[in-house]
């Protein structure tokens, strides 16, 4: 009987590089989100100053733009390669005889750890920390049929958030009536507002304590969102349907999944864009409407369910469209520039926020606030396309990024080796 080999990393060797150059396109989508919506103080400016920030022609059509391409599809994306990739790791494990579970475990404990520092001391947009803990989830679906994890995709992305949104919409009224329902939502809504304008007027000072201070303290108290359940819940459905993709290999094989790709992307653009239309007219039209947000009206509850929905088809049809664009030489050659960013999309990840929180945050170029969505778009681009030159320098010396040599050495209780050794005295894969 052969004897289960000890887990490692994943050697070049075995790596899947359009997974890698998809998972840089992710990253720059992601970017652009963050920064469009957070870093630049957009999402925290009351709805008239943000407003006027794109008030001019060009920007109206940068936003519209953003809002219909980019908001929350490379997130998805972001997510359908992380279940993707724990189908990777756990297939790996499994061939070399050895369970996933005890390893995995311990990466998402210090993906968490390192989710709760970023999210504490550098910005409260983190994403790792939840990662982590929906991570923690999928681990109960690894031996799971296609079937039911598919099943558990459509509960997860449609009935669960449908049900928990009209929970949250009409309970209150069904428990203690319509007044008190408004009143409260009307006191909660005031109460974020307060929160949010106290974190841009930290973000907006010279300080780096006060303005981390206003950081911390923001995170702590978003940390009870009654929204929160909703959003775990599609995270977790977008990791399961990475899962099934990863089972398939869609993205692993893609000459022989090239039909079924074919036609992901005609009904991933096609759906998801007819749904990106309907959000962004209703978006406008309700842009026009003075004084706060009222309580949505009931036609439209289920319009958030619907968006994910569309979030999700566009996110797939992005990705089929790159895995069958990287098919062709002359297309490899120039999206495979982003295979170094995807390796080490962690680093970059964490990179991009130091970076963003200097240039627009009050101590540093104090940026916050005053970027119109065009310029907001050109910095990131420009700050991007150095963390892609960087990204090949460093790989082309080191194994990992120093984030991910981190992340594994915690993972695996040792030292990795970090200097990349001459090819004739690489050791073998796993």
């Amino acid at each position: 009987m052969t004897e289960p080999s000890t887990p490692g990393p994943v050697e070049l060797s075995e790596r899947v590089h359009l997974l890698d150059a998809l998972r840089g396109f992710a990253l720059l989508g992601v970017f652009l989100s963050n920064s469009l919506s957070w870093f630049s103080g957009r999402s925290l400016l009351p709805p008239e100053q943000s407003q006027a920030l794109a008030a001019a022609p060009l920007e109206k059509w940068v936003a519209q733009l953003y809002a219909f391409f980019v908001d929350q599809k490379f997130i998805t994306l972001f997510a359908l390669l992380f279940g993707l990739g724990f189908s990777l790791q756990m297939s790996r494990a499994e061939g070399r005889g050895a369970s996933i579970v005890p390893v995995y475990r311990r990466r998402l404990l210090v993906l968490l750890g390192l989710g709760l520092v970023h999210m504490f001391a550098i910005w409260v947009g983190d994403i790792l920390g939840t990662y982590a803990l929906v991570g923690f989830a999928l681990l109960l679906f690894r031996k799971r049929s296609d079937r039911t994890v598919l099943t558990w995709v459509a509960v997860l992305f449609v009935v669960l958030p449908l049900t928990l949104s009209i929970a949250q919409r009409f309970g209150p009224e069904w428990l203690h009536g319509k007044e008190a329902a408004e009143a409260a939502a009307k006191a909660s809504r005031e109460e974020e507002l307060a929160h949010r304008t106290a974190f841009f007027t930290g973000l907006s000072s010279h300080s780096v304590l006060a303005s981390q201070q206003a950081n911390a303290v923001y995170a702590w108290q978003s940390l009870p969102n009654p929204g929160r359940p909703v959003w775990l819940s599609i995270i977790l459905g977008r990791f399961l349907l990475g899962l099934w993709v990863g089972r398939r290999g869609l993205l692993q094989d893609v000459e022989r999944h090239r039909k079924l790709l074919v036609r992901v992307l005609a009904w991933g653009l096609g759906v998801g864009s007819a749904i990106a239309t309907l959000s962004l007219v209703l978006f406008l039209k309700r842009q026009g409407v003075p004084g706060p947000p009222p309580n949505p009206p009931a036609w439209m509850v289920g319009m958030r369910t619907l968006r994910e929905v569309g979030y999700l088809f566009m996110g797939c049809g992005y990705a089929a469209a790159f895995a069958l664009l990287f098919q062709k030489e002359r297309w490899k050659k120039v999206l495979g520039v982003l295979t170094p960013a995807g390796r080490m999309a962690l680093t970059l990840y964490l990179m991009q926020s130091v970076i963003s929180i200097t240039l627009y945050d009050g101590w540093g170029l104090g940026l916050v606030g005053h970027t119109p969505p065009s310029r907001t778009v050109l910095m990131c681009l420009g700050v991007f396309a150095l963390q892609v030159a960087f990204s090949h320098w460093w790989l082309a010396r080191f194994r990992f990024g120093p984030v991910e040599w981190l992340w594994r050495s915690l993972t695996y209780g040792r030292a990795q080796p970090m200097r990349l050794v001459p090819a004739g005295e690489a050791r073998p894969a796993h």
